[in-house]
């Protein structure tokens, strides 16, 4: 999809968001984890205190017999990461009583590390323990009045809250990143269900172009219903501009064409008077132009409608047969050969006139022969197909300087072959119309070669 792609959009933007709210989701869940683990871990470590201080609180019992295990074998092995430690704290010389795993280490005082007693009389933090490991630790001051007054100490390898955690983060990012996956593919699929009634706009837009269609059909989400209303609007609006403006044309033509012939009937009654030859000689030079103009006006109005489609292998044929019958009597045959998918983006009518302006040339000129191609050339980049008709006659042919000359409006080369000169002045007036063009070179078969290239579908 391309960067101005609106799903292309969609799919970023929901996609970053994606990322963005997993990401944060994530890292909320593994930090309440981490904090419930640590939680559970100094609920532990909280009852072996309270056991130890239970102890301390008998002093009647043999002092070889207390404070051991606690239930927990680790609190025997040498360096094992479980720890506790008493100190006797009323003492000149302090006395410490500590677990077998402590060996013949200690573990740190907290209250010298500067941490705060919580509302619970303890304090929590990480410590470093022997040999380099890392402890959480709680400790507790006790005061037994008179029998002396005590710091309580329990510490154990953290190395189980980070285990826990790492674990719980290693399948957190699994899941997430499968529960990611699954939502890209239903995004993609949301952002393709969601734009497809424009995808279908788009499509019935092409359709109307191509002369498949007249009108946006069928239903649509109210969101874009809108759209497909006034597009049809705009059609309609166009058709009737259209068809307005062939009516003026049609007017104006008659409106124009009756008085010019007043005046050139009346001039030719005077024909010896050489003001009436003036008046006859201008009022030719209009009624020529007036021909051009409102034939490139009728033409205009046809070319702006939308949606018409011609085949023009049939249209070619018709022009053939009928081209061989009226130039019968000099005995020119007409070929064509037509690609039968070619289609012209235009009218019938605008098709036949252009083509048969350039066949009706082509047999005046030709001394046998007249032969009609059509091709059908592939899109090009930032372009549709293109249609080129070649119309080649057996005649004389043209030099460069004549072939510039007959392609200026109204500009002939031999008075005696019939005309008013305007026949490729409108060929190329209406090709351009249409954005296509008329070129003259020489043909194969020995005369002149007219290469008319125009939108196809």
């Amino acid at each position: 999809m391309p960067a101005s792609s609106l799903a292309n959009r969609l799919f970023l933007s929901a996609t970053a968001w994606l990322v963005v709210i997993l990401a944060i989701t994530g890292v909320v869940l593994s930090s309440v984890y981490k904090n419930a683990t640590e939680r559970a871990f100094d609920r532990r470590l909280n009852l072996y205190l309270r056991t130890l201080i239970a102890e301390v609180a008998t002093p009647d019992e043999p002092p070889d017999r207390q404070f051991q295990s606690l239930g927990e074998p680790l609190f025997e092995l040498p360096l094992s990461g479980w720890y506790w430690q008493i100190t006797r704290t009323d003492t000149e010389k302090p006395e410490v009583r500590s677990s077998r795993s402590l060996w013949d280490k200690k573990l740190p005082k907290l209250e010298d590390q500067g941490t705060e007693l919580t509302a619970a009389g303890i304090r929590l933090a990480y410590v470093d323990g022997p040999e380099g490991q890392n402890l959480r630790m709680v400790e507790r001051p006790v005061d037994l009045g008179a029998d002396g007054k005590y710091l309580v100490s329990v510490a154990g390898d953290d190395t189980e809250i980070f285990d826990e955690t790492r674990s719980f983060d290693y399948y957190l990012g699994g899941t997430f990143t499968a529960l990611g996956i699954v939502l890209l593919l239903t995004t993609v699929f949301q952002v393709r269900f969601g734009l497809a009634p424009l995808k279908r706009i788009s499509e019935s837009i092409a359709d109307i172009r191509s002369g498949r269609a007249e009108r946006l059909e069928g239903e649509f989400p109210v969101e874009i219903a809108p759209l497909a209303r006034e597009t049809n609007a705009l059609i309609d609006a166009n058709r009737e501009i259209v068809e307005r403006a062939r009516t003026h044309v049609g007017n104006l033509a008659h409106a124009i064409k009756t008085p010019l012939s007043v005046i050139v009937n009346e001039a030719g009654t005077h024909a010896a008077d050489p003001f009436s030859a003036k008046v006859m000689e201008q009022a030719d030079v209009m009624r020529n132009q007036l021909a051009h103009h409102l034939e490139r006006a009728r033409i205009a109005a046809r070319v702006s409608i939308v949606g018409t489609v011609t085949e023009v292998a049939p249209a070619i044929e018709g022009l053939r047969r009928t081209m061989e019958k009226i130039h019968r009597g000099r005995g020119i045959a007409v070929e064509a050969k037509a690609d039968p998918s070619a289609k012209f983006r235009g009218e019938r009518q605008d098709l036949e006139e252009m083509v048969g302006n350039l066949v009706d040339n082509a047999c005046k000129w030709a001394a046998s022969r007249v032969f009609i191609e059509v091709l059908v050339e592939a899109p090009q980049a930032g372009a549709g197909p293109r249609l080129r008709l070649i119309v080649d006659d057996d005649g004389r042919g043209l030099s460069e300087a004549e072939r510039a000359q007959v392609s200026r409006r109204g500009q002939r080369l031999d008075e005696s072959k019939p005309g008013s000169g305007l026949g490729l002045s409108i060929v190329t007036d209406l090709a351009a119309l249409y954005g296509g063009s008329l070129s003259l070179g020489s043909a194969p078969i020995g005369g002149l070669r007219a290469e008319l290239v125009l939108p196809g579908i």
